[in-house]
C-alpha cells in the first residue's frame, strides 16, 4: 500500500469521479484507475462501485475516514520535518558558563526566540570544565565558555570575547585604594597611574579559590591557588564569603556583577591574564539547522556589540 495510492483514493472522492481526479492529479484516467485497482488488490476489497460515478462501497465508506486521518497525519509529519530541516522548528540544547548566562545570552535568546518562536531552547549553566564535558558527551548541541583543556581535533571553537582577569574584594579593602595612590603603586613596582595590581600584593590576604582560578595555573600567580584558605565552586557562596570579608579572589570581568554594591573588581596587571570566551561545537559533526542559526546569531550579536 503506497501513500500515493491513498492520496489518489481521496482525490477521486473529492472530485466526484475518476476523470476529474485524473485532471487534478495531472495523470491519465487509465493511470489513476490502475493506482486505485492496485490499492483495492492490496486491501482485498473494492472501494468503489462499478461505473463512472465513483460511488463508494460499504467497505470504501469504512475506509474513507481512516484514510483521511492517516493522510492528515502524514501531511503534518512532512510539514514538521521540513520545518526542522529549515530550522523553523525543533529543539536546541546549550551549555554556558554562568557569566554569559547573565550578560550575553539573554539578548541573544530574546532575538532568537522572536525570530524562531517554535524552537524549544534548553539552557544549562555550568563551569567551564562542565560545559566542555557536556558537549563531548553529546548532552548539548553548543557550548559557550573558555575551551582550554580540549584538543582542537575534538571541538570547533569560535572566539567571541577576550575577558580580563581581575581581583575581587570589598570596596573597603586596602587593595582598592592602592590603585589610586601613587606611593602605593611605586612601592608595588607598578608604573605611576597604572590602574591595577600585581599578584605579590595579594599574598598578604586570605585567598578564596574558585573554579576560574584555574586560569592562574602556569603563571607566577599560581602560588595564590596553593595558598588558598577557602575553596568554593558555587558563585553564590563565593560572593557571600567575599561580602563577609573572609578573603579576596580572582574572577574574569564578565563574571563580576555590574551592579554589585559592596564589592569591587580590580584589574590584575602583573601578570595580565585573560580568558578567551567563545562558542564551540563538536568537530566534524553537523549540528541541526536550528542550532546552526543560533550559532550564527550569537556570533553576529557579539561582533555588533562593542560593549562586550
Amino acid at each position: 500500500m503506497k501513500l500515493q495510492q491513498l492520496r489518489h483514493f481521496l482525490l477521486v472522492v473529492e472530485a466526484g469521479g475518476f476523470r476529474a481526479a485524473a485532471d487534478r492529479a495531472n495523470r491519465t484516467q487509465a493511470a489513476l484507475s490502475a493506482s486505485i485497482k492496485e490499492l483495492e488488490k492490496t486491501l482485498g476489497q473494492k472501494l468503489f462501485e462499478s461505473g463512472n460515478k465513483a460511488t463508494l462501497t460499504s467497505f470504501g465508506e469504512t475506509c474513507l475516514p481512516k484514510i483521511e486521518q492517516f493522510i492528515a497525519i502524514a501531511q503534518a509529519l512532512e510539514e514538521d520535518l521540513k520545518s526542522v530541516a529549515t530550522g523553523d522548528k525543533g529543539k536546541i540544547r546549550i551549555a554556558s558558563v554562568p557569566s554569559l548566562v547573565t550578560k550575553l545570552l539573554p539578548n541573544v535568546l530574546f532575538a532568537y526566540s522572536r525570530k524562531y518562536p517554535d524552537i524549544e531552547i534548553v539552557l544549562i549553566d555550568d563551569n567551564s570544565v562542565g560545559v566542555t564535558k557536556r558537549l563531548l558527551a553529546g548532552e548539548v548541541d553548543l557550548a559557550l565558555g573558555n575551551c582550554t583543556s580540549v584538543s582542537q581535533m575534538e571541538v570547533d571553537f569560535k572566539p567571541l570575547i577576550t575577558d580580563p582577569i581581575g581581583v575581587v574584594c570589598l570596596k573597603s579593602n586596602p587593595l582598592n585604594s592602592v590603585i589610586n595612590s601613587a606611593a602605593a603603586q611605586k612601592k608595588a613596582g607598578l608604573e605611576q597611574g597604572a590602574k591595577g595590581l600585581k599578584w605579590q600584593q595579594l599574598t598578604e590576604q586570605p585567598f578564596i579559590y574558585n573554579g576560574t582560578c584555574r586560569l592562574l595555573e602556569n603563571t607566577p600567580a599560581e602560588v595564590l591557588n596553593r595558598q588558598a584558605r577557602y575553596t568554593v565552586e558555587n558563585i553564590t557562596s563565593l560572593f557571600s564569603l567575599l561580602r563577609h570579608d573572609l578573603g579576596i579572589t580572582t574572577l574574569p570581568k564578565l563574571a563580576f556583577p555590574s551592579n554589585e554594591p559592596e564589592l569591587v573588581w580590580l584589574p590584575l596587571l602583573k601578570p595580565a591574564l585573560t580568558r578567551q570566551i567563545g562558542i564551540f561545537k563538536l568537530a566534524n559533526r553537523t549540528i541541526s539547522p536550528a542550532a546552526q542559526r543560533f550559532y550564527e546569531l550569537c556570533v553576529a550579536y557579539v561582533e555588533a556589540d562593542n560593549s562586550l
